[in-house]
C-alpha cells in the first residue's frame, strides 16, 4: 500500500476550474495505477478518471470526459486532476486512489486518500 494526500479542493462558480493534487508515498508508488473517485452527498462513490503507471494511458467516466484531465508527475509521485467547465453537479468529495491495476471499479484500489471537498456554486 501507499499513502495518499490530496489537496486543491475548494469553492468555485459554475464554469470555473480547479486542479486537484494527490501525492503518493511508499514503496513502489510510481508503479501503481492512480485514480480519482468522487462521492456527492447522498450518492454512491463514482469513478471519475484513472491513469496508468506509464502516464500515457488514461480512462475517464463519460460524465467528466472532455472537461477533466488526469496527469501524473512520476518524479514527484504526484497525480493531478484538472477540472474545467465545472458544473454544480460536480460538487462532491474527491478521493485519490492507488492500485496495482486500472479499473473504474473502486475495489481494484487498495489505497485511498482522505478526500478533498469540491463545491461548485450555480
Amino acid at each position: 500500500q501507499v499513502q495518499l494526500v490530496e489537496s486543491g479542493g475548494g469553492l468555485v462558480q459554475a464554469g470555473g476550474s480547479l486542479r486537484l493534487s494527490c501525492t503518493a508515498s511508499g514503496r513502489a508508488a510510481s508503479s501503481y495505477t492512480m485514480a480519482w473517485f468522487r462521492q456527492a452527498p447522498g450518492k454512491e462513490r463514482e469513478f471519475a478518471a484513472a491513469i496508468w503507471p506509464s502516464g500515457v494511458t488514461t480512462y475517464y467516466a463519460d460524465s467528466v470526459k472532455g472537461r477533466f484531465t488526469i496527469s501524473r508527475d512520476t518524479a514527484e509521485n504526484t497525480v493531478y486532476l484538472q477540472m474545467n467547465s465545472l458544473k454544480p453537479e460536480d460538487t462532491a468529495v474527491f478521493y485519490c486512489a492507488a492500485g496495482p491495476r486500472g479499473s473504474p471499479n473502486g475495489n481494484a484500489y487498495n489505497s485511498w486518500g482522505q478526500g478533498t471537498q469540491v463545491t461548485v456554486s450555480s
